[in-house]
């Protein structure tokens, strides 16, 4: 079996189902959070380094060719992976990729679209 990697999603790709509709299988999927960021909306989603902020999201395991396949879409290429420490509800911390723009969108831009479809997901 091939290795598995913990990711940290917090925009749309914390959705399994929308993963497993691109041929990949999301496996050990939790909610989490991580400190000290914020979430910033532009084409897509993106973090922002935030001293007192907290971001909602999914942690979930990939073999290291599904990360490869998910992020050579043109729309995702540019993000780039960085360790994070999740928090999880039973108040564990794992550590894990999150994928993240090197320069995140400012704090006026706004994506309405992507806003609501991030809404349902998250619920």
């Amino acid at each position: 079996m091939a290795e598995q990697v913990t990711i940290f999603f917090y925009g749309l790709f914390m959705d399994p189902e929308a993963l497993e509709a691109k041929g990949l299988r999301p496996r050990e999927v939790r909610q989490a959070y991580v400190e000290r960021f914020t979430l910033r909306l532009g084409k897509r989603a993106a973090l922002a380094a935030s001293r007192g902020g907290r971001v909602y999201g999914t942690i979930m395991r990939l073999t290291h060719a599904e990360i490869d396949h998910l992020y050579s879409d043109p729309s995702v290429a540019a993000y780039r992976p960085e360790p994070v420490l999740a928090q999880l509800a039973d108040g564990s911390g794992e550590l894990a990729l999150c994928f993240n723009l090197p320069t995140p969108p400012d704090e006026a831009s706004s994506n309405p679209e992507y806003a609501t479809a991030l809404q349902a997901v998250a619920r």
